[in-house]
This record gives structure tokens, C-alpha cells and sequence, in this order.
């Protein structure tokens, strides 16, 4: 069985797009770094959505797919219909 998800844990993983793209206060970026230092299924799930977003961007880099395109922005609205 898994670890229990914790408040922090759910701050930490639902903010981590906000994080890589450094768009959150220096106060939030701390405190969730911190959180990621201590806590390694945070850290796990920040170091994929690292990795993915760097492959994206190589493989990405001339000409994004126009399905791709309508997926990523597809999936962002769900994330923010649910975040509401």
C-alpha cells in the first residue's frame, strides 16, 4: 500500500506546472522545494514532469503537432475545470 497523500503532498504535486514554470512567489517555490526535498513521491512525480517537458521541448522544438496542440490545451481546461 502507498504512503497516505498528505495536504502538503496534494500543494506540492497540483502546483508543480506553476513551480517548473516559475510562476509562483519565491515564499511558495521555498516552501515546495522544501516539501519535494523531504518527501520522495513528490520529488518523483516534479523529476517526470521535468523530464517529459524537456523531451518535449527537444522533440517539439521546429513544429508542434496541431493534435498535440489541441490535447495539451484539452487537458489544461480539465485541470482548471477541476481545480474550481
Amino acid at each position: 500500500m502507498g504512503e497516505p497523500v498528505h495536504d502538503e503532498c496534494w500543494e506540492a504535486v497540483h502546483r508543480l506546472y506553476h513551480f517548473l514554470d516559475g510562476e509562483l512567489t519565491s515564499e511558495k517555490r521555498l516552501e515546495i522545494s522544501q516539501h519535494l526535498d523531504s518527501c520522495h513521491p513528490c520529488l518523483e512525480a516534479f523529476d517526470f514532469e521535468a523530464d517529459l517537458r524537456q523531451m518535449l521541448a527537444a522533440k517539439c522544438r521546429d513544429h508542434v503537432p496541431e493534435t498535440l496542440v489541441m490535447r495539451v490545451a484539452a487537458a489544461l481546461r480539465e485541470v482548471e475545470q477541476h481545480a474550481e
